[in-house]
């Protein structure tokens, strides 16, 4: 998929912005594995965990419900750990290819993703709605009934006649994530929608 700068993100302006605090704050604020939810509303727009294992500079992995168009969807938001690109450990940021490739598994079932690039964080997308990019069904379906999520990117160059293949991966534990999902599905999906997939995964 490609690789590109998002200049406008609707609703970004004010969840990416609360969430850049949190993060900011509080850079232990998701344990290992775990999942937050944003705190202090009735209806949370975003929720948030650090990735159990991961050769990235990425400190936290977002799930958050933005505007898209007259409509929401989910994107899947990534804050660095480091300023500059997103980028394998110890890489270099000469090195990274003009065009980057990246994937979400979950359990075994690959989904090809776009990288889209805003401000202080990555935003990853598989479709559009109202030419906004969002996340899937397929995909926020498997993520919410699925146990490991991971994050796979060929974002570095490599040598004349070597192939390409992916060099940064982050995994992410979606079992302690399910309720999270469905508090996010809830804010951008219509109620008729959601209920009919609700009960899609166990906590």
């Amino acid at each position: 998929m490609s690789t590109r700068t998002l200049l406008n993100l609707g609703r970004s302006g004010l969840a990416a912005l609360a969430l850049s605090a949190v993060v900011a704050g509080t850079a232990a604020a998701a344990s290992a594995g775990g999942w937050r939810l944003e705190e202090g509303v009735s209806a949370p727009s975003y929720a948030f965990a650090e990735p159990a294992s991961s050769n990235l500079n990425i400190d936290v992995v977002a799930l958050v419900c933005e505007e898209a168009g007259t409509e929401r969807g989910l994107q899947l938001q990534l804050y660095l750990s480091t300023p500059g690109p997103l980028l394998p450990n110890g890489a270099s940021p000469q090195h990274l290819k003009d065009t980057a490739h990246a994937e979400i598994a979950i359990d075994g079932q690959a989904f090809p993703i776009d990288i889209l690039f805003a401000g202080d964080r990555v935003v990853l997308a598989d479709s559009q709605r109202q030419q906004a990019p969002v996340l899937s069904k397929p995909l926020i379906e498997a993520m919410q009934a699925g146990r490991t999520m991971s994050l796979r990117f060929d974002l570095v160059s490599e040598q004349p006649g070597v192939a390409a293949a992916f060099d940064g991966e982050a995994a992410i534990d979606l079992r302690a994530g399910s309720q999270a999902i469905a508090a996010m599905r809830r804010c951008a999906e219509p109620a008729g929608d959601h209920m009919a997939n609700a009960s899609v995964a166990s906590p």
